[in-house]
């Protein structure tokens, strides 16, 4: 595949990445709109992430979507996945009970779940040797992109935001002017989603266009036809499969735990335990996803060139410092507050996140590629799910347990830290063919 062609369909199946991050963070910036409208508490906020995109919805997605990737091919994922985030994101605009708001999340975290692990399977597939991790990046930025752009657009229709007269003159126009203050408020969080319909939209027509993979392609004719439970079998025989599992689901399931609560619960925390107004806590959120995309910018000219233990080292230490600085200094600071946010958007920007992509895609062969991804991916954000249930009841319901939850983070991101360092492969610069030779021999 061509260079320009191999980014064309990068940046567009790199626009699921955008819609993920899109989700989780869509609900972050209106968490605290929909609580005060719906009369949530904190336990339910904790359930909204729980079945979330953030969570245990991308798990259920990805175990089904993995596998369904690699028994019917990369194409058509692309194919039918992303109506069902349209539904999903429907569901949330048109919400007035918790069960529909639920709903809604769960639909779209399945559609994710879905998406992810096709789309980093078919963006290193279609990429070239000495660029597989600048698309990877370009990947990761599109993850950074829509956070960024949802979290202005929160900060801008939120209650004393710039447009916020706007979508205050939309709510009035259909519940009427004398409309409850909360449920005229939370129509900014709806406006917000509805941003994400319309990009999902455009990337279902995008990526309907795509070609199928030409590695799955080469894949599927030489082989028997199996059935999808023969591809999951097929995976779990293998010794060198399932050592490499373990070993990325442990370096992404110990840094996600910390992401995904930063992920969801970002705002609310800048609101409840530094006692931020809703406006600022979005917009200094914007900020950190700013520095993702800047980050992931220089590190994608850099990736293909220099050793990746390099950059994953540096990453998870800006993680740390920023954790370690909350702790000694505390959260009331805005300065610190401002080195917080800025340290942990350069960890994302050269997160965990880009190599266990990178490598997920590179240390399995085509036959279970995607199934292996996905499988991870339920392991990690099923367990994120549940962390997140534990992580309200140890923040407590105005932030109170912030200091021992911070405490947790640290010693999460140790543990990427030290065996990402020890087990980092040695892939760049290689063909996906050498490597699964390599690692499996002639039969793979």
């Amino acid at each position: 595949m061509a260079k320009n062609s191999s980014l064309k369909s990068t940046i567009a199946v790199s626009l699921n990445n955008y819609l993920d991050a899109g989700a989780i963070v869509a609900g972050a910036s209106g968490l605290s709109l929909w609580k005060n409208y719906l009369g949530l508490s904190e336990l339910h906020l904790g359930w909204l992430n729980f079945i979330s995109a953030n969570c245990l919805g991308a798990a259920i997605g990805a175990i089904i979507g993995g596998f369904l990737a690699d028994k019917y091919g990369r194409k058509f994922i692309f194919t039918y996945n992303l109506l069902v985030y349209m539904f999903g994101v429907m569901l949330v605009m048109l919400s007035t009970s918790f069960p529909m708001l639920l709903a809604g999340f769960l639909f779209t975290g399945i559609s994710v779940g879905v998406g992810v692990p096709a789309s980093w399977t078919y963006i290193s597939e279609s990429s070239e040797v000495n660029n597989r991790g600048r698309n990877i990046c370009i990947s990761q930025m599109s993850w950074g992109i829509g956070p960024m752009f949802i979290l202005l657009l929160g900060m801008l229709f939120a209650p004393g935001g710039y447009l916020f007269g706007w979508v205050e003159n939309i709510a009035t126009s259909i519940l009427g002017t004398d409309a409850d203050v909360n449920a005229i408020n939370v129509f900014s969080s709806r406006v917000v989603f509805c941003s994400l319909f319309i990009v999902a939209f455009i990337a279902w027509n995008l990526q309907r266009g795509l070609q199928e993979s030409a590695e799955f392609t080469a894949q599927k004719t030489q082989e028997k036809k199996n059935s999808l439970f023969d591809n999951i079998k097929v995976l779990f025989q293998n010794r060198i499969a399932v050592k490499t599992v373990a070993f990325l689901a442990t370096i992404y399931l110990s840094w996600n735990l910390v992401a995904s609560v930063m992920g969801f619960f970002q705002p609310h925390i800048y609101e409840s335990a530094g006692g931020m107004t809703n406006e600022y806590a979005n917009m200094l959120s914007c900020i950190s996803w700013l520095v993702v995309v800047l980050t992931t910018f220089v590190i994608s000219f850099l990736v293909d060139k220099i050793a990746h233990r390099l950059f994953y080292v540096f990453g998870l230490l800006c993680a740390l410092s920023a954790w370690l600085i909350i702790v000694g200094v505390g959260v009331n600071s805005i300065v610190w507050l401002w080195v917080f946010t800025i340290l942990w958007g350069i960890n994302n920007g050269c997160s965990v996140q880009v190599f266990y992509a990178l490598w997920g895609s590179e240390l399995f062969p085509a036959k279970f590629r995607a199934g292996a991804q996905g499988l991870m991916f339920f392991i990690v954000r099923g367990l994120s799910a549940l962390w997140g249930l534990i992580f309200t009841y140890i923040y407590g319901e105005n932030g109170e347990g912030f200091t021992i939850a911070a405490y947790c983070m640290i010693a999460l991101l140790l543990t990427s830290l030290v065996v990402g360092f020890i087990g980092a492969p040695n892939t760049r610069g290689r063909s996906l063919d050498d490597i699964t030779k390599e690692r499996y021999g002639d039969n793979y």
